[in-house]
């Protein structure tokens, strides 16, 4: 009996050494990338939520929203700075992602809520009206289109037109991958994320952002200044989680709706992006707008504002001369 006793405690005390362990390695990684990486922009309060902002350029106003894992800080890389010259460029960090907050009710290791993409929209809606932008040209990649949609079906009055890239549109078939579903989970949020926080290398980030780039890689210099460590932090990688899968719900709603919008629309997608395959997503949402055009880009990825960027400006230039801001 006293040998199962200390059994039993040196159990105990090794489980403790561990979670003592997983926390200093979390908090000081956390801490490490925050002290590197601090926020580029300013934050506007909406109803106790702080939305990070970056703004810069004059001009007719646009809206970069970023997609899964991301922040803003993927488009102040290359993308701003080509379109600062024309344009009052205001990138923004979705809830939960880069500096931005999420709302009450979401968060917290405990709570597997996901905002929908309406509340994202809104929010990002009210915190950009409050700088002035209250009808932007919204340009959205990847999960963030499907953000800058919602936005347009909230706001058609207050949406001058849209630009998509490589966007999550469309029901897709089947689940998400195993990661994305346990880390939406009480027990990935607890467990699985603070293990991944605390032991992650460096090197399967890289390789990670290079698979989402592919085929093209990511640019010089590009990790340095986006930071991909800051998507490891546990409230990111919970945010991120939850939000991803929970979306294709939002997203089958969404689809009976697009052929309401009549603002100008611009699809710019990748025919070799595998992460959000241009046959599912942006093939048929070209059909659901009755204004959409569809731009295939030959050959590239994922990453079209990276491998394209100049494409990305002209499809920007074309709404902007549909609306009528010139």
């Amino acid at each position: 009996m006293q040998l199962v006793v200390k059994i039993f405690l040196g159990l105990f005390l090794l489980g403790l050494a561990l979670v003592a362990l997983v926390q200093w390695r979390v908090t000081a990684r956390e801490a490490a990338v925050e002290a590197e990486f601090p926020p580029s922009g300013q934050f506007i309060d909406v109803d106790g939520t702080r939305i990070h902002l970056n703004i810069t350029g004059q001009g007719p106003d646009i809206v970069l929203i970023h997609g899964a894992s991301g922040s803003l800080r993927d488009f102040t890389f290359d993308l701003v700075p080509l379109l600062e010259k024309q344009y009052r460029v205001i990138a923004v960090d979705r809830p939960g992602m880069g500096r931005s907050e999420r709302p009450p009710g979401y968060g917290g290791a405990w709570n597997t809520a996901s905002e929908p993409p309406a509340l994202q929209a809104r929010l990002l809606q009210a915190a950009v009206e409050q700088v002035g932008a209250t009808s932007p040209v919204v340009i959205g990649h990847s999960y963030g289109g499907a953000i800058a949609l919602s936005w347009a079906l909230e706001h058609p009055d207050r949406t001058r037109g849209l630009v998509l890239l490589g966007a999550a549109s469309n029901p897709w078939p089947g689940d998400l991958g195993l990661l994305y579903r346990l880390n939406s989970t009480r027990f990935g949020s607890l467990v699985a994320i603070p293990l991944i926080t605390a032991f992650t290398p460096h090197t399967v980030i890289q390789n990670t952002l290079s698979q989402i780039f592919a085929p093209q890689q990511p640019p010089d210099g590009y990790m340095d200044h986006f930071g991909p460590d800051m998507t490891l932090r546990r409230s990111t990688m919970r945010a991120n989680a939850q939000q991803v899968n929970g979306l294709k719900p939002h997203i089958t709603t969404m689809a009976g709706q697009y052929d309401q919008l009549r603002l100008p629309v611009e699809i710019l997608h990748g025919t070799e992006d595998v992460t959000v395959p241009i046959d599912i997503h942006s093939i048929p949402l070209s059909r659901q707008i009755p204004t959409a055009r569809l731009t295939k880009l030959e050959g590239v990825g994922h990453m079209p504002h990276h491998a394209m960027p100049e494409a990305v400006g002209e499809a920007i230039a074309r709404v902007i001369a549909r609306a009528d801001l010139r």
